[in-house]
């Protein structure tokens, strides 16, 4: 499993970025829609299995392995032509139609207080999560729909050659939109804040043994860590910052020390406007944050004039800008935001992922943009703002 030169630069890449050290160019990737990839070799001509990563030579790829609270394969309740509806190993209901970009949650076995208190989580340290093939949630119903997914370590092992490969892993909030729902969580926090606060931290703990498990699992051939953390929306938190910090971050922060433990960096994937809880996510050391949604009123270049390099940044390019603005408007768009990089701590990439609106010609303009003057040191021209360094 020797790796290539190529990957080893960008390894180094990524490494010297996060360590917010200028390396040769800034590091790009991205995540993508399943529709958009369709879109994309349809309009670039290209056969149905062409691997955009590989296309493009992007700097990073994320994996993930068995996460569900059950390991479980999928009960099929209903199946047509059209869709599917299946009960998970999060024991949701879930309705895929499979023309839409993304399923239906229909119900949740957990849905009432005393069941979260009840519920009892599957062993983390179960080998099939991470070298048995199977079916889980995350993997299998989102975008696309999979069945019986490949060994997470397989997946791992073929793309390490040619890609530095991060692992991940959901913390408690993301498990809760999955396990008993949006509505539920927001009105248990709000009727039995200090009832369900436990629950909370179970799941935290369970989540950071998954991530232990899988570490272990990996023995030595990952590079990093994406946890998955959802817990804000375009305006504000989904709960109050010092609830959050209450049951929420010392897990976090217990998963993050793990990683850092085993000499991973760790990027943070939460949506939504995080600004009233920026500066415990730099105490608790992420190294970066993703995906920085401009839609919820961030802004990269802002937020390195505010924080300086005590925190690396993942993504912030707005993707209806991607999929709307004229070659000059974006160029304007992009070397504005390359400004961030300066000094390192930047990767580049969406503001969450790659949508089918975005066109196959904007994706890869914006793409050429990035390695023309993302290169060291930068020269962004009549972009450059002087004061940000």
């Amino acid at each position: 499993m020797e790796r290539t030169s190529n990957c080893l630069a960008k390894l180094d890449r990524m490494n010297r970025t996060l360590r917010h050290e200028e390396p040769d160019r800034i590091p790009v990737s991205d995540f993508f829609w399943g529709s958009f990839l369709e879109r994309w070799r349809k309009e670039k001509d290209l056969p149905d299995d062409t691997d955009i990563y590989a296309y493009y030579d992007l700097d990073w790829i994320v994996t993930i392995p068995n996460m569900d609270p059950h390991i479980k394969q999928f009960e099929i309740l209903k199946e047509t032509g059209d869709e599917v509806v299946v009960r998970t190993g999060f024991e949701a209901v879930i309705r895929k139609k499979f023309a839409d970009p993304m399923p239906e949650f229909l119900g949740f076995e957990t849905d009432t207080i005393e069941k979260a208190e009840a519920f009892e989580f599957d062993d983390p340290w179960d080998d099939r999560r991470y070298h048995g093939r199977g079916d889980n949630q995350i993997a299998g119903v989102g975008d696309g729909f999979a069945r019986n997914s490949p060994p997470w370590i397989e997946t791992v092992r073929s793309l390490r050659p040619d890609f530095p490969v991060y692992g991940s892993q959901c913390e408690a909030n993301e498990y809760m939109t999955r396990l008993v729902g949006p509505e539920n969580l927001l009105l248990w926090v709000g009727l039995y804040p200090e009832r369900f606060g436990p629950f909370i931290e179970r799941t935290n703990e369970f989540a950071l043994e998954c991530l232990k498990a899988q570490i272990k699992a990996a023995d030595g051939l990952l590079d990093g860590m994406v946890i998955w953390g959802d817990i804000a929306y375009r305006k504000d938190m989904f709960f109050s910052p010092d609830y959050w910090r209450r049951y929420y971050k010392p897990g976090l922060k217990a998963m993050v020390d793990a990683c850092h433990e085993n000499g991973l960096p760790v990027i943070y994937h939460g949506c939504g406007n995080v600004s009233r809880v920026f500066e415990d996510f730099i105490e608790i050391g992420i190294d970066a944050y993703n995906p920085l949604e401009a839609k919820a009123g961030l802004d990269v270049v802002d937020l390195r004039r505010e924080y300086g390099h005590k925190i690396g940044f993942c993504g912030n390019m707005n993707v209806m800008e991607w999929a709307e603005c004229s070659r000059e408007e974006l160029k304007a768009v992009v070397l504005r935001k390359l400004n961030a990089a300066k000094g390192g701590g930047l990767i580049f990439q969406s503001d969450h992922s790659v949508p089918s609106n975005v066109s196959a010609e904007n994706y890869e303009y914006v793409i050429s943009l990035v390695r023309e003057y993302g290169q060291y040191p930068l020269k962004l021209g009549e972009y450059d703002i002087p004061d940000l360094n």
